[in-house]
C-alpha cells in the first residue's frame, strides 16, 4: 500500500498526509512515588501543547473516521526506546476536520519506570492518525515534522498541575 501520489503499489485511499502545525506549550516533571516496587520513585512528566490542523483533505470518500494521537518516544540507559501515547481524539466523517486546540493537557500520564525524563534532552513529539476506512486497509499515517522537547533538570515541586 502507498500514499495516494506516490510512484508504486495500490494506493492506500485516505493515506494523504495533511498540514500540522504544533507548539509543545511548556513541559514539567516530577519524582512521583511508584507502588510498582518497594520505596521506588518515577518521573511523571506533564505536557502542554497547541495543534492547528486541516485534515479536510483526507476524507474522501472511503474514510469513516480518524483516529488522531500525539506520542512521546525517547531513550534512556535502560531502554533504547520508550514510546508513550499523550493524547488522543477520533474525528468523525461530518466532524469539522479543522483543529485549532490551544493549551491542551496530556490526556494520559507520562510516566517513566525510572528517571529517565529529568534533564532528557531528546524526547520527540509526534502527532499521527490512523484512517478507518469504510473498505480497505487500515493506513498509519505520521504528520509532517516531529519536535524534540527538551525536559527540564529539576523536578517541579508544586502541588497542582
Amino acid at each position: 500500500c502507498r500514499e495516494v501520489g506516490a510512484s508504486s503499489e495500490a494506493p492506500c485511499f485516505g493515506a494523504a498526509r495533511g498540514p500540522v502545525g504544533w507548539d509543545p506549550g511548556g513541559v514539567v516533571g516530577r519524582n512521583v512515588e511508584d507502588f510498582t516496587g518497594p520505596r521506588e520513585r518515577s518521573d511523571l512528566a506533564f505536557v502542554t501543547f497547541d495543534i492547528t490542523a486541516d485534515l479536510q483533505s483526507i476524507f474522501d470518500w472511503n474514510v469513516k473516521q480518524l483516529f488522531l494521537y500525539l506520542s512521546a518516544e525517547y531513550s534512556t540507559k535502560n531502554n533504547a526506546l520508550n514510546q508513550v501515547v499523550l493524547w488522543d481524539k477520533i474525528i468523525l466523517r461530518g466532524d469539522n476536520p479543522r483543529l485549532f486546540l490551544k493549551d491542551m493537557k496530556s490526556k494520559y500520564f507520562f510516566f517513566d519506570d525510572g528517571n529517565g525524563l529529568k534533564g532528557n534532552r531528546n524526547v520527540t513529539l509526534t502527532l499521527s492518525w490512523n484512517v478507518v476506512p469504510n473498505a480497505g486497509l487500515l493506513p498509519l499515517v505520521t504528520g509532517s515534522g516531529h519536535m524534540s522537547v527538551p525536559f527540564p533538570d529539576t523536578y517541579e515541586t508544586t502541588k497542582s498541575y
